[in-house]
């Protein structure tokens, strides 16, 4: 990976951007860009056009083309997100989120390499807890919405996998799903 000598001049409504749910962030070359609040997904495709998600960051996290190789890149919103663009000569004072962004990445590369669906998606689920939820009386709650397509994009399988063991999790009190859409995890897990 290169990276240019030349900084990009971001102009001021650059800087600092609110999203809207779904929105696909558009990429900056040698920009990073430090999430402030909501939370995003990061994927690619096949060359069959099958999707695959690289990652979810939240809250005080950066993502951006220049920590991947992989084409092609996107970033997406999956709730309402607000946040700035940090252009290279910024990038030493964001040192201890791409240190995280690194063990993130290999933390989701452990996951997806668990050999069984259910261990993958059941480690999913507790990463998804550890980093979104929040606590309620039943558990933790993954308060995010993510489908069966999306989950299964992250694990490496299909969604009917993905629905199947969700209500096998469900039935074994691994998990409760209030509303379509958010799940809680249960705690003694």
């Amino acid at each position: 990976m290169a990276f240019s000598t030349e900084t990009p001049t971001l102009s001021a409504n650059l800087k600092q951007r609110t999203f809207s749910r779904n929105d696909v962030i558009p990429l900056h070359p040698n920009v990073l860009l430090r999430i402030k609040r909501g939370v995003v997904r990061t994927l690619t495709w096949s060359e069959e056009g099958t999707a695959a998600a690289l990652g979810y960051w939240g809250v005080g996290d950066v993502v951006g083309q220049p920590l991947s190789c992989v084409q092609p890149y996107q970033i997406e919103c999956l709730s309402i997100v607000e946040a700035s663009y940090i252009p290279i000569p910024e990038w030493e004072h964001a040192l201890d989120a791409i240190f995280r962004h690194i063990q993130q990445t290999e933390e989701l590369l452990w996951i997806v390499r668990q050999a069984s669906t259910h261990a993958r998606l059941l480690q999913m689920l507790m990463w998804l807890a550890r980093k979104f939820a929040c606590n309620v009386e039943q558990g933790q709650l993954i308060d995010l919405r993510l489908t069966h397509q999306e989950l299964a994009e992250v694990i490496g399988t299909t969604r009917v996998t993905v629905t199947r063991l969700l209500s096998q999790f469900e039935r074994e009190g691994i998990i409760y799903r209030p509303r379509r859409n958010f799940i809680v995890l249960n705690s003694c897990i």
